[in-house]
């Protein structure tokens, strides 16, 4: 009777043994076949941004940004500066306020600036803080650029020389950009000026974090501002 007895839970064991292991494997392959599909993130535009160069962040026109100005002789103290996008005016012609200065600071009458054949005038206007840990320079020239889906472009020569009238403008103001130096905690004014194909409308800017877009050491890092 014991024996029998014995034999009968060994059974059983071996039938629960059975079922569980079933019951487990029917439960992996519900959880396999119930696993949701890994989800993708949405890609961040990068069309503006010069090839090969790091993308270290993406903001739009409203929106503050932080710069670190890398550079070889300032690597010890870099120059750091705080950058909002405030506006992009293009197909009209440059301020005449500031055109009229600019004539009155040399004395005499200055022809009335027309772009090149098939360009329009876009001027880029922006409010710079000097969030670094002494006196720093800097201005759009070399450093920015204005751009139509992957096309990128840069300052003229003469496009360079507007941009230093409307810094000298502002600056008889009161509204000293960082074109002059400004020391830290300090803000102003700074103004690109581009040409850009007539007809179009630009779609980003192209800030970067070194002294020049393109440098010895290569393409440098910077920051992609989406216009809206």
């Amino acid at each position: 009777m014991d024996t029998c007895l014995k034999v009968s839970r060994t059974a059983a064991a071996a039938v629960l043994l059975v079922v569980m292991g079933a019951c487990s494997d029917n439960a992996d392959r519900a959880s396999v076949k119930t696993t949701a599909p890994t989800s993708t993130a949405p890609s961040v535009p990068t069309d503006g941004a010069p090839p090969g160069a790091e993308v270290l962040g993406t903001v739009r026109t409203g929106e503050p940004f932080t710069v670190t100005v890398l550079a070889r002789d300032t690597a010890n103290d870099p120059e750091r500066w705080q950058f909002t996008v405030r506006s992009v005016v293009c197909g009209k012609p440059l301020d005449s306020a500031v055109m009229a200065y600019a004539a009155e600071s040399v004395g005499s009458p200055t022809p009335t600036p027309t772009p090149e054949a098939g360009k329009q005038f876009c001027v880029v206007a922006m409010d710079a803080l000097n969030v670094g840990k002494s006196e720093a320079v800097w201005n759009a020239d070399n450093t920015v650029s204005l751009n139509v889906g992957d096309t990128r472009y840069s300052h003229s020569q003469k496009d360079s020389a507007y941009a230093l009238d409307y810094a000298q403008y502002f600056s008889s103001r009161g509204q000293t950009g960082p074109t002059f130096g400004l020391n830290p905690g300090s803000r102003g004014p700074v103004h690109g000026v581009f040409q850009i194909p007539t007809g179009q409308q630009p779609t980003s800017i192209w800030v970067t974090s070194g002294t020049a877009i393109t440098t010895i050491d290569g393409v440098q890092p910077g920051y992609l501002v989406l216009l809206k």
